[in-house]
């Protein structure tokens, strides 16, 4: 019997190469192709996954269908041959219902905090995963196993989140995001979410959120992070951060990170997993959480010097994480702070640009790299105007040295820093000024 053949155009994104890691493991012949190579694609290509760099109409021939991400436009090349060759093409939203059948969905969703719950989900839960980070503990961003459980990474960004088919439902928040897709109507946006968990037979729901607070009359289980989280501790363990806190009547946990809002996301994935394994099972498996690349990332960390990636990129996900960053720096004996800072997307930074003003309140020093566009035309933003309070250093890009990071302006090193916590934060390619070689 031939095996479907199925192409993923943009399959160097993360979400999109969980999906195509996922089909090719259950036996699928998968390929795929994107705008430039990057270590996602290499890895791909080092899984048997044959990639084509950049994308090329050639790429299409007899593939069953086609899958592409939503960055993708109906002018791509290969979605035009695919059109004339009358070979099915689906958006990532309308493959998954395809992808996910005949599983018991544990999906999560939110505005922040739902990769780190969806990888700590995955190390409680015995199942199969396909997330939007790579989890520290299993190296990937998928895992298939023979199990009926699938630990799936939910998208509210195009609404495929209430394609997931979800058997439990975990809402970390509900803070408007993506609102262009939502045409800016907070009716049809918190409608999704709503729709998203009625489609559940299990709710998990962070019942402080300004939006999920209001949804009294749908069963569901309810985290009241103020009351129920209790007896926070911070450790830091061979250079490792790690935060314990007690959770209702259920007991103490610890579980790797730092913050508040660790705890918070522990807790969802401990309550998610209440009705499949016993309690001190669930306690034992959340210690195997590892963290997950680009969270909190440590990338080097010696007595006077350590260097952090972070994938934050709304002013929310921002504030929290240097919440943590300055408990860190606290218990390691680190006296200075500094942020770098790139912002992702013109439209998300406009939107929020008050708030981002406001999020690095607190920072010894702010570096601002240049917008990452994602494909955006570009809009003049007054950096210097709005942020001159904290007298930023402007710089074209970083570049990683082995126990500093230079700050560069049109190819001149104008700044290293070797001192302090250094924390980077964006989802743009800042992750791999910040990794370099190393």
């Amino acid at each position: 019997m031939r095996l479907e053949k199925i192409h993923f155009i943009g399959i160097g994104g993360i979400g999109l190469s969980a999906l195509a890691r996922f089909l090719k493991q259950k036996g699928y012949e998968v390929s795929g192709s994107d705008i430039k190579e990057t270590k996602i694609t290499k890895s791909l290509e080092s899984e048997g996954i044959k990639v084509t760099i950049p994308h090329n109409e050639n790429a299409i021939k007899d593939q069953d269908f086609i899958v592409y991400s939503a960055v993708i436009k109906d002018s791509n090349i290969e979605i035009i041959k695919a059109k004339k060759l009358g070979i099915k093409i689906l958006s990532r939203k309308d493959a998954l219902p395809f992808i996910l059948k005949e599983k018991r969905v544990f999906s999560v969703c939110g505005a922040h905090g739902k990769s780190t719950t969806s990888a700590m989900l995955s190390s409680i839960i015995e199942g199969s995963m396909i997330i939007g980070a790579e989890s520290k503990q299993f190296g990937s961003n998928m895992l298939l196993k023979d199990s009926e459980n699938i630990i799936f990474e939910a998208d509210e960004s195009d609404e495929s989140f209430l394609n997931s088919n979800p058997y439990v439902a975990i809402v970390t928040n509900a803070e408007p995001e993506h609102m262009e897709h939502y045409n800016y109507d907070l009716k049809r946006f918190y409608g999704a979410y709503t729709n998203f968990l009625i489609s559940a037979k299990i709710r998990v729901i962070n019942a402080e959120d300004e939006f999920l607070s209001t949804l009294t009359k749908l069963e569901a289980i309810r985290l009241y992070p103020s009351k129920d989280i209790k007896d926070l501790k911070y450790i830091v363990k061979n250079g490792e951060p790690f935060t314990s806190f007690a959770l209702k009547d259920l007991g103490n946990f610890e579980v790797w990170g730092i913050g508040f809002h660790i705890a918070i996301d522990a807790s969802l994935s401990i309550l998610a997993a209440l009705d499949e394994l016993p309690l001190e099972t669930i306690r034992e498996n959340i210690k195997k959480f590892k963290g997950i690349k680009k969270r909190f990332d440590i990338l080097h960390s010696s007595e006077n010097f350590t260097l952090i990636d972070d994938y934050a990129h709304h002013p929310t996900e921002i504030k929290a994480t240097l919440k943590s960053a300055a408990i860190f720096a606290k218990i390691a004996g680190l006296n200075k702070i500094t942020a770098i800072w790139q912002p992702h997307k013109y439209s998300r930074t406009i939107d929020n640009l008050k708030a981002f003003v406001e999020c690095f309140e607190g920072v010894d020093e702010l570096i601002i790299l240049p917008v990452y566009s994602a494909g955006e035309k570009d809009i003049y933003i007054d950096f210097k105007g709005e942020f001159e309070t904290y007298k930023p250093i402007f710089a074209d890009k970083t570049e990683r040295k082995e126990n500093s990071i230079a700050l560069l302006k049109t190819e001149n090193i104008i700044k290293v820093l070797s001192e302090g916590l250094v924390i980077g934060f964006g989802a743009g390619d800042i992750t791999y000024q910040l990794r370099g070689a190393f």
